[in-house]
């Protein structure tokens, strides 16, 4: 099980709530960016830490590199979120999310689409391969 699991799976729960908020007040039809910048004030109201950005090692091989991997959300270093505003989930969605979490280390990810009616129907839960229980 991933070292970070058990307060990742805590942390769901806070982040739905925090996007339910956010989603009650715009409701859908809007660009991501707006969500995004919501959820993140709604993040700092609840004093939940987070970053956008994180330069990551990048391994092919032998080789290695650091590059700036820009991701819409990471929460308290161990909840990924990727937020949409599409008709509906691709998924290619899933697996950007998946490959963002591998590079990242995360064992937790939420896929958030906030083009919905109700937001609990925008909202996948991805586990890191192994991660988990």
């Amino acid at each position: 099980m991933h070292p970070l699991f058990d307060k990742a799976d805590k942390l769901t729960g806070q982040i739905i709530a925090a996007a339910i908020e956010v989603h009650k007040d715009k409701g859908p039809g809007l660009v991501e960016s707006i969500y995004e910048w919501c959820l993140l004030c709604e993040l700092d109201l609840r004093q939940l830490s987070h970053e956008v950005q994180r330069v990551v090692p990048i391994r092919y091989k032998k080789f290695h590199r650091e590059d700036l991997l820009r991701f819409d959300l990471l929460v308290e270093g161990c909840v990924l979120i990727e937020g949409k505003a599409v008709e509906r989930i691709l998924p290619i969605h899933q697996a950007q999310l998946l490959s963002y979490m591998k590079l990242l280390d995360v064992p937790v990810g939420l896929l958030i689409n906030f083009n919905v009616a109700r937001l609990t129907d925008g909202v996948s839960r991805l586990v890191l391969p192994g991660a988990g229980i």
